[in-house]
């Protein structure tokens, strides 16, 4: 009897034992588990970091694009801006906030991080932007260990105006816009002719502002005609600037737009369009 009661025990024993394995492995991996989903929603692995050619137009405020797979966590997430060929940094975000200790002098004051890092945004604001900002600038997130270079150009654009030339002795428009750089080319189209050289019939200048090293362009075409749209197109290797002119017996409509050009020369998102408005005529001048 003594002998069967011992057994008991000792079957009671490795019972225990055998349940106190099966709790301390799964409490070993469960935390394990938790470990790695850790691991995974911090954001600890390697994402696409995507950025734009961007253009920065002088003396405005310009946009530097940078996006990533955002960190569940703000405080997970570092943001470095470099430009190439300057040591020390262009601009820093950590721990929820901008961090400038490290910021080289060319950058202070001039620089500002999205406010919506916690959803990817790491683009970078650029004040008051100048020429010498051209260069080639790289968007490093630490948290998603990706990076990626955005080449950024800086010039001058602005959208050209288009009227009848009230001025001239014949029947033609005027083309103007206050601000390009570098210098652009000028190209007029009509909807009737299209296709058709307007450069016999045309004269374009081109005049050096005096407060910086911007040009005023100014296009006339002449010879043109009634109830016909014109195209002034004004193009360098940083934009495209467009402005619609069409006469009537009586009214005058026009349509600006602009369109900023990436490294390819291919059409970028960023776009900026003025609606038809209707204007007089000028009291004196009919085309034909």
């Amino acid at each position: 009897m003594t002998a069967v009661l011992r057994s008991l025990k000792s079957m009671e024993g490795d019972k225990t034992d055998r349940l106190m394995i099966i709790i301390s492995t799964t409490i070993i991996l469960a935390g394990a588990m938790a470990l790695i989903i850790g691991f995974g929603i911090s954001g600890r692995y390697s994402v696409t970091v995507t950025t734009l050619t961007s253009a920065g137009n002088t003396g405005e405020d310009g946009i530097l694009s940078c996006t990533f797979e955002p960190d569940i966590k703000l405080s997970d997430i570092m943001i470095q801006w470099l430009k190439e060929g300057v040591i020390g940094l262009a601009h820093e975000f950590q721990e929820g906030k901008d961090d400038l200790s490290d910021q080289h002098e060319t950058f202070r004051g001039q620089t500002a991080v999205a406010d919506q890092v916690i959803v990817g945004n790491a683009s970078l604001m650029l004040k008051t932007v100048q020429l010498t900002d051209a260069s080639t600038c790289k968007c490093y997130i630490i948290t998603s260990k990706g990076n990626a270079n955005l080449e950024y150009k800086t010039g001058a654009f602005s959208i050209p105006e288009v009227n009848v030339d009230c001025n001239a002795t014949s029947e033609s428009l005027r083309c103007e816009a206050p601000r390009w750089f570098p210098q652009p080319t000028v190209v007029w189209a009509s909807q009737v002719d299209w296709g058709a050289n307007f450069s016999e019939v045309s004269d374009t200048s081109f005049e050096l502002n005096s407060k910086n090293v911007t040009i005023k362009v100014v296009s006339v075409l002449y010879n043109v005609t009634i109830n016909n749209t014109y195209s002034c197109m004004i193009e360098n290797n940083i934009a495209k600037a467009t402005g619609d002119i069409k006469v009537t017996d009586s009214e005058i409509k026009r349509q600006s737009h602009l369109q900023l050009l990436n490294s390819k020369a291919s059409l970028c998102v960023s776009s900026v369009a003025i609606t038809w408005v209707l204007l007089p005529l000028c009291p004196y001048l009919m085309l034909k």
